[in-house]
């Protein structure tokens, strides 16, 4: 959605099926790979994902993302530092690869550094600062980052691969819900919004 908002830089980046991007111009999606020369950086995202506008995954080392997870706004994944700590000049750093598990749901604005790897169906909370491995099913939040609870295991679990696993319904859903929105909708009314526009159009 809006993809030309979304900006890739170097390679290899895979974004796996029924995955959405959603970038709008003063929040891009951003997904870098650097140093391209050296071909060590690699960022992998799996199936039926969702990144919000602001993501930036950077990556030297790797990046992998797995299957049904998603990203809020201004998200920030990182495997290194960027910069070494006493020569300046140098670039990258220390860097060590990150895993994020399945399903796994990073809130708004959440940081996720070198070295994390964060379970299956684990929540991180808004504004969160993830320097620790996170365990799965876990619900972790603060800086830096610990575990508050645990999701309630006998609890059904439904995921975007379950929600995406259906095309032909996901459409039809779709389908009614735009037709609800857009009820009452007619040319002579879009027009007048155009010449006219009142405050809700």
């Amino acid at each position: 959605m809006k993809p030309q908002h979304v900006e890739v830089f170097g390679g290899p980046v895979y974004l796996g099926d029924y995955s959405t991007v959603i970038a709008t111009p003063d929040r891009k999606v951003r997904f870098a790979v650097w140093p391209v020369w050296l071909g060590k950086g690699t960022i992998e995202i799996g199936k039926c994902c969702l990144i919000c506008p602001g993501t930036r995954i950077m990556s030297a080392t790797s990046i992998t993302m797995g299957d049904g997870c998603m990203t809020a706004q201004n998200v920030s994944i990182s495997d290194a530092d960027w910069h070494d700590l006493y020569d300046r000049s140098k670039p990258i750093g220390n860097t060590q690869s990150v895993t994020i598990g399945n399903n796994v749901w990073l809130g708004d604005s959440v940081i996720v550094g070198k070295g994390v790897t964060i379970g299956d169906n684990a929540v991180i909370g808004a504004g969160s600062i993830v320097v620790k491995d996170i365990p799965a099913n876990a619900i972790a939040a603060g800086n830096p980052a610990t575990v508050i609870k645990y999701l309630d295991p006998d609890m059904p679990m439904r995921t975007r691969n379950d929600w995406l696993s259906n095309p032909a319904k996901l459409a039809s859903d779709f389908e009614l819900i735009d037709r609800a929105l857009m009820k009452g909708n007619t040319l002579a009314g879009w027009f007048r919004s155009l010449l006219f526009p009142r405050k809700g159009d």
